[in-house]
């Protein structure tokens, strides 16, 4: 009884600390992670953002030279005009169609849709907020319900298109492939059609719509549907090539929900084949651990059927 309760105990005491190490791991993992990140973005960025500030006082000084009229007092008032308006997500450079930015809003109907989207998306690109008191204590209650109606909407629409996820395995079982290379084989398929869909084809779209090479195109649609939302490229706040048509940015706001949901599901379906193949490695080891066990017990019966007898020596009285 005292060797059963020990054993649990050291069961016990052993999972605990297979769990404190593989934290231990996965922190000393993703922490190695942040610092090759910091690393590497450093070296990338630094240099170019040097090039910009030397750039940008450069230009300040020859704009003060050429107009000699102007003060410097007046020149940084007018810069601080112009950021405070990049802020509020107006371009102070106006439309090509439009000579100034007063007739470009950021609040018609399709701007507050789209708006409206990245709030309960929390991708927050921080171009484009509230700014009345009345404004931001909204935005606070409409995300406060808004953020938990949106997971309620990805999860249903995520479970819709998991159904069609175990349709496509089923094709694939029936022309004989095993389980294990069917969901392989499906999410390949749904990774592809996904890339295609929301991550190469919109970037053409914006092609027409932004003043954006493909490469930002292609930048932008990762950063939004990841939700990180920097806010450096941002659909409807730039310089276009051609005015879309009204509620162009509603429509980016549906193709933003249905890319959230397209990338949770090909998350789940990644953790589902993760979590298969750690329990197929679990069980090999186990199945292992078992036969060795066997194999021990085995030699040891037959160590003692094959040994010999002590003999036992008679005595004549």
């Amino acid at each position: 009884m005292e060797t059963d309760e020990k054993r649990s105990t050291g069961k016990k005491r052993g999972k605990l600390l297979a769990g404190l190490l593989k934290c231990a791991l996965l922190a000393a993992g993703f922490f190695t992670y942040l610092l090759a990140g910091a690393m590497v973005f450093q070296m990338l960025e630094q240099e170019s953002e040097s090039n910009v500030k030397e750039e940008t006082e450069r230009h300040r000084l020859d704009f003060l030279k050429n107009y000699t009229c102007l003060t410097q007092d007046a020149v940084e008032r007018l810069i601080k005009v112009v950021t405070e308006a990049v802020k509020q997500g107006i371009n102070p450079l106006g439309n090509p169609e439009n000579s100034t930015p007063i007739h470009h809003t950021n609040w018609d109907f399709g701007s507050a849709f789209f708006f409206s989207g990245t709030v309960v998306t929390t991708i927050g690109y921080g171009t484009i907020a509230p700014r009345t008191p009345g404004g931001q204590m909204f935005c606070v209650v409409y995300a406060l319900f808004g953020i938990p109606f949106n997971i309620i909407v990805l999860s249903q629409i995520g479970k819709n298109l998991s159904l069609w996820c175990k349709l496509f395995a089923k094709f694939w079982a029936k022309k004989g492939i095993k389980k294990k290379t069917a969901k392989v084989l499906t999410i390949i398929f749904f990774l592809v059609m996904g890339i295609i869909v929301f991550l190469a084809i919109p970037p053409l779209v914006f092609i027409t719509t932004e003043s954006w090479s493909y490469e930002e195109g292609l930048y932008y649609a990762f950063i939004t549907l990841s939700t990180i939302g920097f806010g450096d490229f941002v659909v409807g706040s730039g310089q276009r090539r051609k005015k879309p048509f009204d509620g162009f940015r509603a429509l980016v706001c549906f193709w933003i929900i249905f890319g959230l949901a397209w990338l949770s599901l090909l998350i789940n379906l990644l953790i589902s084949l993760l979590e298969d193949t750690e329990k197929k490695i679990l069980k090999d080891l186990r199945k292992k651990v078992k036969q060795r066990k066997e194999r021990s017990q085995g030699n040891a019966l037959q160590e003692l059927v094959q040994k010999p007898e002590p003999k036992h020596e008679t005595s004549v009285i």
